[in-house]
């Protein structure tokens, strides 16, 4: 679809919201303990917690060691495992505002995909509401 690692990494910081359901996916449980509130806690979570295969009747997932209520799937895991994925995911960790930015451009391209537009007409802009951090 044309992204390079920096957009994979900026997308997949969706999994900061909501939460995986045995019923859809298989897979169970949020990747953050704020999954109604967007920010860079997937990434935190991802550098700093230890993750552990998770002991269930399900597919392989992992969970944190510390609570054992959040997942990771394995692509999560690959982040850190990848060199190139590695570099954004620290980014990202350190600076909500750096992820929020690349989050909102990577986006956008990915709406925008396909979509023929006229010479000169201005792209998307999203933009945090205001009095939001």
């Amino acid at each position: 679809m044309g992204f390079n690692d920096q957009e994979i990494v900026a997308l997949i910081g969706a999994h900061a919201l909501g939460r995986a359901h045995t019923d859809r996916s298989g897979y169970d449980g949020p990747w953050t303990f704020s999954p109604t509130v967007f920010t860079n806690d997937f990434f935190k979570l991802l550098v700093d917690e230890k993750w552990q295969w998770k002991k269930w009747n399900g597919p392989a997932q992992y969970e944190d060691k510390t609570s054992k209520s959040l997942m990771m799937l394995p692509a999560d895991l690959a982040l850190v495992q990848d060199k190139n994925f590695k570099k954004w995911v620290q980014t990202y960790a350190k600076d909500n505002d750096v992820f929020f930015k690349d989050f909102s451009d990577a986006l956008v391209k990915l709406f925008e995909l396909g979509v023929p537009f006229p010479e000169g007409q201005e792209r998307w802009v999203m933009k945090p509401r205001s009095g939001s951090s």
